[in-house]
């Protein structure tokens, strides 16, 4: 009797476990890009400039990092963005918060963008004592460090499309 009893708990342990060994299979396979993880959270791609290396997000907490292979900065409009190698902060739909490693050039100075707030079409950035909205389709597109969205137009530049 004990051999079959063994066979059976056997049997019982292998059908359990299965299903958690290929969920952690799948879930490797099916992990979403950061601007995927972007997008969950009701922001567009473009907040998050090209060349994203990694990241890592707690689901709980929204406590999140961002990996880049190095600094980068771009103009944008009117304004010079600068991104450090690693971004960190804390996402929840439509709220990003405590952010660090973001900062933009207000006249002669960098200021860092702590928080970001999506109000329909509209994305508000927050240095703390001030904010700027844009609208939401500016960020369609993911900047490339260096030219940001007007890489075709530098002079010196070639499109080899």
């Amino acid at each position: 009797m004990a051999p079959i009893r063994n066979a059976i708990i056997l049997f019982v342990l292998i059908s359990v476990s299965a299903p958690f060994v290929s969920a952690e299979g799948e879930e490797e396979d099916e992990k979403l890009s950061a601007y995927q993880a972007l997008q969950q959270y009701d922001f567009p791609v473009g907040l998050l400039p090209q060349g994203v290396t990694g990241y890592e997000l707690n689901r709980e907490t929204g406590a999140f990092s961002v990996f880049l292979n190095g600094t980068c900065s771009f103009p944008i409009e009117s304004y010079d963005l600068k991104y450090k190698s690693t971004i960190e902060g804390v996402i929840s739909k439509g709220r990003i918060t405590n952010l660090k490693g973001v900062s933009v050039k207000v006249l002669f100075f960098w200021v860092n963008i702590v928080e970001l707030v999506r109000d329909s079409d509209e994305i508000e950035f927050s240095v703390g004592i001030a904010s700027a909205d844009f609208p939401i389709e500016n960020f369609f597109e993911s900047p490339q460090c260096g030219c940001g969205l007007d890489c075709n137009r530098l002079p010196g530049f070639v499109s080899s499309s």
